[in-house]
């Protein structure tokens, strides 16, 4: 059984601006579209791992539950546990040494987490690592409703990429679960040389030998480290796109990198054949990024024109059709819409 949170859910208004996992920084506010979108999202990653058959995957939504109990079932929660046991959290004894406020959502949130498993019954709850202490809140809770409390597997929570203490879309440090192969691959190759072997044993299938072997070679440096996230990046492109997608990553990777070549494969980006400033181009091609970022990819000597260099913002260009456009380390556009005059 797969849950997942309601827009104007309990875990919704956290997400908007709490921390309960571990966090010690509020989260962006999320609006409502985000937080559907964030949803749909998980669910997609989800049946990449998991089977997907209705007979054998549930999908429950916690507004099922807390829509329900209204105020008096919440007052009744929480008046089976206490301060002294909510704030015990490690992450909440830390703020509390640093002078750090912990507001009323944050506080009861273990609670809420909780009360799923006993909306739900839960006899077995598989999470990370993070969530420890929020599912051993769902077992006392379970055994005070006259339940079973369930079973906890924890799974290891990852430094990301840099080594930050997890993988996070903010920071950006992360590997998309449902990202192209090629992307997969690529984002693997940043990987920090000491933490080849951890992932290796988390998300790999590799046998325990194999991995650790791998974070051997990984920790020498030089070439043998570079051959090491080879092998990794490979193996979970395998596991989860097919040993055919993750050669072929592997040998793109190679051409691109170490060959110096183009890819072969390149997402088209249609500009009218228009004058625009370099830093429009990059923004066009990169929408995700802010202004004072495409600023930084230029100025950092990310961005490239037909293999020249652009540095300057504010440099006027022509686009021309069939020009390729490098905005990022691994970013590849083919332009198109230039007018005939253009092309000659």
């Amino acid at each position: 059984m797969g849950l997942t949170p309601t827009p104007d859910g309990p875990d919704a208004r956290e997400q908007q601006s709490a921390v309960s996992t571990g966090r010690s920084v509020a989260r962006p506010v999320l609006t409502e579209q985000q937080l559907r979108e964030n949803a749909d999202s998980f669910l997609t990653q989800v049946t990449r791992v998991l089977r997907s058959e209705p007979e054998l995957l549930e999908i429950r939504r916690n507004s099922e539950w807390f829509d329900e109990i209204g105020v008096a079932g919440l007052l009744s929660e929480l008046s089976l546990v206490t301060h002294a046991h909510l704030v015990s959290r490690d992450m909440f004894r830390a703020r509390i040494s640093d002078g750090t406020e912990i507001a009323m959502h944050e506080l009861i949130y273990p609670v809420l987490q909780g009360f799923d498993s006993v909306a739900l019954e839960s006899d077995l709850t598989i999470v990370g690592s993070d969530q420890l202490f929020n599912e051993a809140m769902a077992r006392e809770l379970q055994v005070k409703h006259g339940q079973a409390p369930q079973t906890i597997i924890t799974s290891t929570v990852t430094p990301g990429l840099d080594g930050g203490p997890k993988q996070s879309k903010s920071m950006n440090n992360y590997v998309g679960l449902c990202a192209a192969p090629d992307e997969k691959f690529g984002r693997l190759m940043t990987l920090q040389d000491e933490l080849v072997g951890l992932w290796a044993r988390v998300y790999s299938d590799l046998p325990l030998a194999v991995t650790e072997e791998l974070g051997g070679r990984a920790l020498a440096g030089g070439i043998a480290a570079r051959d090491a996230k080879l092998d990794l990046a490979e193996a979970i492109v395998r596991r989860h796109d097919g040993a055919s997608a993750a050669r072929r990553s592997r040998e793109e990777f190679l051409r691109i990198f170490s060959l110096k070549e183009q890819p072969q494969e390149m997402a088209p980006l249609a500009l009218g054949g228009k004058a625009m400033t370099a830093l429009e181009m990059v923004t066009t091609a990169r929408p995700e990024l802010s202004r004072s970022q495409a600023r930084r990819l230029l100025a950092g000597g990310g961005v490239e024109l037909d293999g020249r260099r652009l540095t300057h913002p504010e440099e006027v260009l022509t686009p021309v059709e069939t020009q390729v456009l490098r905005a990022g380390r691994r970013r590849w556009f083919r332009l198109e819409g230039a007018t005939p005059e253009e092309r000659f």
